[in-house]
C-alpha cells in the first residue's frame, strides 16, 4: 500500500521522489502516447479507413465526449485520490493508444478513441488540479513553462524516431502505436508504485460547484475549447488533404513546433510572471485572430504550402501561452476549490468541443475557409473577454468590474 505524506514533508525525500518530480514524470509520459497518436491520426484514418472531412469531424466529436464528462472526476475523487486517478487514467491512455491500429474501421476507431480519450481527459483534469495545488503561486508560471517544455522534449524524441524510421524501415502504424502507448503505460505504472501519495495542505471540495465570481474564467475556458477544436481537427487535416503531406512530413512539422516550444515554453512562463495574465492572453488572442484569418486566405486567395506551414507553427506557439489561464485561476481561487473547479472548467471547455467538430466537418465540405473565418471570430471573442481580466487578479478582484461589486467570495 502506498503511504501518504504531507506535501510539506516531501522536501526531505530524494529529489526524484518529490511532488515536482512526479509532475515532470507525468509530463514526460503523457505526450509519448498522445502526441504519437495525433501525429499519425490524419494519415491513418485517410489511408486505412478512407475518412473524409465529415468523418474526421465525427471522430473528434466522439473524442471530446469524455472531456465534456470530466465533471465526473468530482464523483470519483470521493473514493479515489487524485494522484491515483491521474496515473490510472494515464495507463488507460497508454493501453488504448497501443491497440489503436487493431481496429481499422470507422466503428473501431471511434470506440478505441473514446477509451483513450477517457484516459487523456481524466488525466488532464487531475493533472491541472495537482499542478495548481502543489506549485506555489509565485513559482507556478515558471514551473508550468518548464513542465510544458518537458512534455515537448518527450514528444520531440518520439517524433524524431518516427521521422528517421518511418520510411527507412517501412514501419507500420500498428508497431508505432504499440510502442508509444506501451511506453506511456509502463511509465505510469512506475509512477503509481514509486511515489508516495502526497497530501496537499488544503482539502478539496468534493462536490459540484459553480462560483459566480469565477464567471470570466468559465467564459474563457468555453471559448478556448471551441477555438482549440478548429486547430486540433482541421489545421493538420488541411496539411494532409490540401497539400498531400505524408506521415514523415506532418511529423516534421510537429518537430519544428516542439523545438520552438522547448526553447520558448520557459520564456512564456517568465513572460506571464512579468507581464501578467491579462497582457499575455490579450497578445495570444490577437495573434490567433490574425493566424486564423490567414488560414482562410489559403483558400480564399490560393496561398501556398510554405505559408500554411508557417501559420501552423505560429498557431502552436500562441496556444502555449494558454498557461496564463491556469495561473489566472490559481490567483483568484479559494485553495479548496481547485480540484472541483478544474473538473467543472474541463467540462465547460468541452461543451462546444463535442458537437462543433462534427458540425464544422460538414461545413468543411462546403467551405474550409468559412471554418477558419469562424475560428477568427471565436479568437476575437476571447480577446474581448481577456480585456476584462484585471492587472492584479486575486480573490475579490477577479474581473475589471469587481471594484464596482461588493466582494462575495462564497458566491
Amino acid at each position: 500500500m502506498m503511504r501518504t505524506m504531507p506535501l510539506a514533508d516531501a522536501r526531505h525525500l530524494p529529489l526524484w521522489r518529490r511532488p515536482t518530480s512526479l509532475l515532470f514524470a507525468m509530463a514526460l509520459a503523457m505526450p509519448i502516447a498522445f502526441a504519437t497518436w495525433s501525429a499519425l491520426l490524419n494519415n491513418f484514418v485517410v489511408e486505412v479507413a478512407q475518412f473524409d472531412g465529415a468523418d474526421i469531424g465525427l471522430l473528434h466529436s466522439v473524442r471530446e465526449i469524455p472531456g465534456f464528462l470530466a465533471v465526473g472526476v468530482i464523483a470519483v475523487i470521493i473514493f479515489v485520490r487524485e494522484q491515483v486517478l491521474g496515473l490510472v487514467s494515464l495507463i488507460l491512455l497508454g493501453v488504448a493508444t497501443a491497440v489503436t491500429a487493431w481496429f481499422p474501421s470507422l466503428g473501431g476507431i471511434l470506440t478505441i478513441t473514446m477509451l483513450s480519450s477517457i484516459g487523456f481527459h481524466y488525466y488532464e483534469t487531475v493533472n491541472q488540479s495537482l499542478q495548481l495545488q502543489w506549485l506555489p503561486k509565485e513559482r507556478a508560471p515558471q514551473m508550468l513553462g518548464w513542465l510544458l517544455a518537458a512534455g515537448s522534449a518527450a514528444t520531440l524524441v518520439a517524433y524524431v524516431l518516427i521521422v528517421l524510421t518511418w520510411r527507412a524501415f517501412d514501419l507500420s502504424y500498428n508497431l508505432i502505436y504499440l510502442v508509444s502507448g506501451g511506453i506511456t503505460a509502463v511509465l505510469a505504472v512506475f509512477c503509481l508504485l514509486a511515489y508516495p501519495q502526497f497530501e496537499a495542505p488544503n482539502p478539496q471540495v468534493k462536490k459540484f460547484i459553480l462560483r459566480r465570481r469565477y464567471w470570466l474564467y468559465y467564459a474563457l475556458q468555453f471559448m478556448a475549447g471551441a477555438r482549440r477544436q478548429i486547430f486540433m481537427v482541421f489545421a493538420g487535416f488541411m496539411m494532409v488533404e490540401k497539400f498531400g503531406f505524408d506521415v514523415h512530413q506532418v511529423t516534421g512539422l510537429f518537430l519544428i513546433n516542439l523545438v520552438i516550444n522547448m526553447g520558448f515554453a520557459p520564456v512564456f512562463g517568465r513572460a506571464v510572471a512579468r507581464f501578467g495574465e491579462r497582457n499575455t492572453l490579450i497578445f495570444e488572442y490577437a495573434g490567433l485572430v490574425t493566424v486564423f484569418l490567414a488560414y482562410g486566405g489559403i483558400y480564399w486567395f490560393g496561398w501556398g504550402v510554405l505559408l500554411a506551414s508557417v501559420l501552423y507553427v505560429v498557431d502552436h506557439m500562441l496556444f502555449a501561452l494558454a498557461l496564463a489561464l491556469k495561473t489566472y485561476f490559481q490567483k483568484i481561487a479559494d485553495p479548496g476549490d481547485i480540484a472541483p473547479t478544474a473538473a467543472v472548467a474541463f467540462t465547460i471547455n468541452h461543451i462546444a468541443a463535442v458537437g462543433l467538430p462534427w458540425i464544422l466537418g460538414l461545413l468543411w465540405l462546403a467551405s474550409p475557409a468559412a471554418v477558419f473565418g469562424l475560428a477568427a471570430a471565436m479568437a476575437g471573442t476571447s480577446l474581448l473577454l481577456a480585456l476584462m481580466i484585471p492587472r492584479h487578479p486575486e480573490p475579490g478582484n477577479e474581473t475589471v468590474f469587481s471594484r464596482f461589486v461588493a466582494a462575495t467570495p462564497a458566491e
